[in-house]
């Protein structure tokens, strides 16, 4: 365990395991590191792995700016530089998938492979609507019952709920300060950046989906053959990227599914390994 310091603050980050490409674990919104336990335990002996604290998360701490995907994305690679690593895989949950991409558009030479994991997108006609309509949405839903409701519906009737309680719980001690900046910009960047980010992925993609929100502004659970404009975003930007719909768990895949997610990281590595071979 170990702190990097940034902007006046500290990002906290572990690093286990050596082997390349090295694999860095970005987590969604409030939410920390420790997620990726699963992943960490099963790749650390093959292959050396990193799982950050994003800014204004988990035991990073001092910052009191930059709660935004452009900032973070630039904390990755500040961090990466720091480590001095090679191109890395990286694999990125929720809103971690959107700082995932900003570090690839900014970085693509940093960048082996990217995994997206229940990844989205909520766009709106421009990132100043978009900042705007979150903040109301926030505001006049109060933002403890926001947060509570936002991470609730995150799991299905068939989740564990010891770990449901736990991830509510921890979502809903995210700082107002963070939440109030970072919800609104991440929406922004959306409307923003989201297309012209996926459409400079030059590398191998894969995108595992769990879930998605409906029409009703929903999250449901999806099921083989399904699609979502996120999904359908993707295919378009990206036309060989592999999708892959993992079924019958909530939000947090690599908690519910870890087998699976897994599997697929290591598939993803075997096409890594592939592609540097073919340049």
């Amino acid at each position: 365990m170990a702190f990097f310091e940034i902007d006046a603050g500290q990002l906290y980050y572990e690093a286990q395991g050596s082997g390349d490409p090295p694999l860095l674990f970005v987590h969604g919104l409030a939410c920390a590191h420790e997620d990726w336990r699963y992943q960490i335990e099963h790749f650390a002996p093959s292959h050396r792995v990193i799982a950050m604290d994003q800014r204004g998360h988990g035991q990073s701490k001092g910052h009191r700016s930059g709660f935004d995907i452009n900032r973070l994305g630039a904390d990755v690679a500040a961090l990466i530089v720091h480590l001095e690593l090679p191109a890395v895989v990286l694999i990125g949950h929720s809103m971690g998938c959107r700082v995932a991409l900003e570090y690839a558009r900014i970085a693509p030479a940093g960048v082996a492979g990217l995994v997206l994991i229940d990844g989205s997108r909520v766009a709106a006609p421009s990132a100043d609507i978009a900042r705007r309509q979150t903040l109301r949405a926030i505001q006049d839903s109060g933002y403890d019952a926001f947060f509570e409701h936002l991470f609730t519906e995150m799991f299905t009737a068939s989740s564990n709920a010891e770990t449901r309680q736990a991830i509510v719980a921890r979502a809903g001690r995210l700082p107002q300060m963070v939440g109030l900046e970072l919800v609104p910009q991440m929406f922004a960047w959306d409307s923003e950046y989201a297309t012209r980010a996926l459409s400079s992925v030059k590398v191998p993609l894969e995108v595992l989906q769990s879930t998605h929100m409906n029409a009703k502004r929903e999250r449901v659970s999806m099921r083989p053959g399904d699609r979502t404009p996120w999904l359908d975003l993707v295919t378009e930007c990206v036309p060989d990227a592999e999708v892959e719909i993992v079924p019958g768990v909530g939000h947090f895949t690599m908690i519910e599914a870890a087998d699976e997610v897994n599997r697929h990281i290591e598939t993803m590595l075997a096409h890594c390994t592939a592609d540097r071979a073919a340049r």
